[in-house]
């Protein structure tokens, strides 16, 4: 059963099933006279508990589109809503609790408190969240040992290799029960063979905890699991498949 999340922001969830839908979003960047437009009219929704890639070239917008997925930026135009919630509605302390409550982030350098040990890592985002010590004991411990890393609780990131350090992050990002997981490059700082066994712990994780893992990638053996992929060029979404990506 998936971890009950820890919402105070009311959840509306859409009967199609999305996790996140954007409706004619457009994001313009102004620096003095000059605007670049680096999301052009994009519509689209993202399945709940699915395996879904942004795929593009570099310079094609998937940032600035896993920024406003992830509510860290704001659309110039157009619609975004994320677990049923019209974020463009929040201000911006309702942003900031909406994104800690309800969105999970993994970072391809880790991005890993390095004064905590593993288990405190993955406590802190339930401390954030208020979350009473006893509770916070049990979810953090269980979480380390979904991940494969109970003999490894008490080491920093220094003491961890990179695929530790990364089981860690989604053990991070899941503890809180978010609705969905955006993972930027998650396996990009990883050799061939332990990216592949973190594609399968996330699999795995997903498939567990019924999460939604929203990618960004460019690699083959990931962009091989995904379920939906949505390929950007120019600001623009240029072809959406259902099954392994042909970008």
């Amino acid at each position: 059963m998936k971890t009950q999340a820890l919402a105070q922001i009311p959840e509306t969830k859409g009967a199609d099933g999305s996790v996140v839908r954007f409706s004619d979003v457009v994001k313009v960047y102004k620096s003095g006279d000059v605007e670049v437009w680096a999301i052009r009219g994009i519509t689209f929704d993202i399945p709940r508990q699915r395996f879904s890639m942004i795929v593009g070239p570099s310079g094609s917008g998937k940032t600035t589109l896993l920024n406003l997925i992830g509510c860290i930026d704001k659309p110039t135009q157009g619609t975004i809503f994320v677990g049923g919630q019209d974020v463009g509605t929040l201000n911006d302390n309702a942003i900031s609790d909406f994104r800690a409550q309800r969105v999970g982030f993994i970072f391809q350098n880790f991005s890993l408190i390095p004064v905590l040990s593993a288990w405190e890592n993955i406590e802190y985002p339930l401390m954030l969240l208020g979350v009473p010590a006893a509770e916070r004991r049990e979810r953090s411990n269980r979480m380390l040992e979904a991940v494969g890393l109970s003999n490894q609780r008490n080491r920093r990131p220094n003491e961890l290799s990179g695929g530790q350090k990364q089981r860690v992050a989604i053990a991070r990002a899941l503890v809180k029960g978010p609705d969905f997981v955006l993972a930027d490059e998650p396996t990009a700082n990883l050799d061939s063979q332990t990216g592949a066994s973190i594609v399968d712990l996330m699999r795995r994780m997903q498939e567990e905890y019924s999460t939604t893992f929203v990618f960004s990638t460019h690699d083959p053996h990931l962009m091989s699991h995904a379920d939906e992929t949505f390929t950007i060029r120019d600001g623009q979404l240029v072809d959406h498949i259902s099954g392994g990506s042909q970008w």
